[in-house]
């Protein structure tokens, strides 16, 4: 029961297939009836174990997934989003601050100007320190955008509120009047003890050298996806952000916001910035762990404990089943199965075991990131915490898989130590 006939004349190779098919279904047949009727406890506790810790996993991991994607900041109505792709940026601060899209008020123009978009506004996001009348300074994240006279969402809140335009913009001369609007999050107000009418002074760093006078035009709940946001947030016009954050020098923005017909939206923001990256509303692109560096590393250490407790565990689960399986390897050594056989038939279980946990894990993991956003959504988030994609599907059997592997040495040494005259001696 070996590959030496791999390679070899074509009778040596049907034969090889042969052996091997027989051993596969052997091997399946077995630990069927194993995990049905004779040891079902063991292996479906290894099952078990296996599928916990591929649940807790892909949780972790939709949990990484969702703060890459942007948390609140992202929540929107939009139906396209534009982000700077990595090599194609503006940032004015190289290595410090994200990468942004620049000349965005104008190419924003442009895509308004496109059939089938309703409205395209640059998102601008900056943390600042705002301070009331009598207050303290507080730190507050401010979201600058182009609002336009219908309701829509941005960063959980709605922009009715604002003054529809952007008027210091001035066809990019930054010097036409503020609107010096500001709406604000209940969170961020009840930092501030403002309301609506309180004028709150804005400054970035710790001097008040670009300090400015914003005057509160709402306290808003949510917008109009039903949402809302409990973090500190303030949406303010575009321009007047840019003033404040040095981020007028270039039309700096983080990403651009485009309402309308997804598929003109679409279209028009390929067109407009064909080399950045482009996201349909209602997708979660998996590569953005990758941008994330807090996210990325998450994902790994929570893939590293995953694979190390998950082998650790298999490997102690399957060593001992395989130990108290030594008689019936010794019969099968007496029936002229080689050695090899008999590896294989442990290698196979092993494999088999890891798969179905794996699978069971996946429907765990589901569950799970659904329970996550309910809880989430019930006490302290007003969205998803955590996002499930598809290629979670892979992934997670990817993993059982290789935990399999890294597992299967230790039940192998018990199975290769086991020999018919030890088993009679016994």
């Amino acid at each position: 029961m070996t590959g030496d006939g791999e390679g070899g004349p074509d009778g040596d190779d049907d034969r090889w297939r042969t052996r091997w098919a027989g051993l596969v279904r052997f091997s399946l047949v077995r630990w069927w009836k194993r995990a049905t009727r004779t040891t079902t406890g063991r292996i479906t506790s290894t099952i078990a174990a296996v599928a916990l810790t591929i649940a807790l996993l892909l949780v972790v991991t939709g949990v990484a997934l969702a703060l890459a994607d942007g948390g609140v900041m992202s929540e929107d109505d939009a139906a396209v989003r534009i982000s700077a792709a990595e090599s194609n940026t503006l940032s004015s601060v190289d290595g410090v601050e994200g990468p942004r899209l620049g000349a965005t008020n104008e190419r924003a123009g442009t895509i308004r100007s496109r059939d089938g978009v309703a409205h395209a506004s640059p998102v601008l996001v900056e943390t600042v320190r705002l301070e009331a009348a009598g207050g303290d300074r507080r730190t507050v994240r401010l979201v600058g955008i182009v609002p336009d006279s219908e309701s829509r969402t941005v960063a959980g809140l709605p922009t009715t509120a604002l003054e529809p335009g952007d008027p210091q913009y001035a066809n990019g001369t930054y010097n036409g009047s503020p609107a010096g609007g500001i709406v604000l999050s209940p969170v961020a107000a009840e930092r501030l003890n403002a309301s609506r009418g309180d004028e709150l002074t804005v400054s970035v760093g710790w001097t008040n050298t670009s300090a400015r006078s914003l005057s509160v035009a709402a306290v808003a709940k949510g917008g109009t996806g039903g949402g809302g946001t409990n973090a500190p947030v303030g949406l303010v016009h575009l321009s007047e952000l840019q003033s404040v954050a040095g981020a007028d020098d270039g039309e700096l923005a983080d990403r651009v916001l485009i309402w309308g017909d997804p598929d003109a939206a679409r279209a028009a923001a390929i067109d407009t910035y064909p080399d950045a990256a482009v996201d349909v509303a209602g997708s979660t692109d998996p590569s953005s762990l990758f941008d994330d560096g807090l996210a990325f590393a998450t994902s790994v250490i929570a893939l590293l404990v995953g694979v190390t407790i998950c082998a650790s565990f298999v490997a102690t689960t399957m060593g001992m089943t395989v130990d108290e399986d030594r008689r019936t390897l010794a019969v099968l050594e007496s029936v002229g199965f080689p050695t090899s056989g008999r590896l294989a038939v442990i290698t196979v279980s092993t494999g088999i075991t890891t798969l179905v946990g794996s699978l069971a894990g996946i429907c765990l993991g589901a569950l799970g990131i659904v329970g996550v956003n309910a809880v989430a959504g019930a006490t302290v988030a007003p969205g998803a915490v955590a996002h499930f994609h598809p290629v979670f599907v892979p992934y997670a059997i990817v993993v059982g898989v290789l935990s399999g592997l890294v597992a299967v040495p230790y039940p192998l040494a018990v199975a290769a130590r086991t020999t018919v005259l030890d088993e009679v001696g016994r």
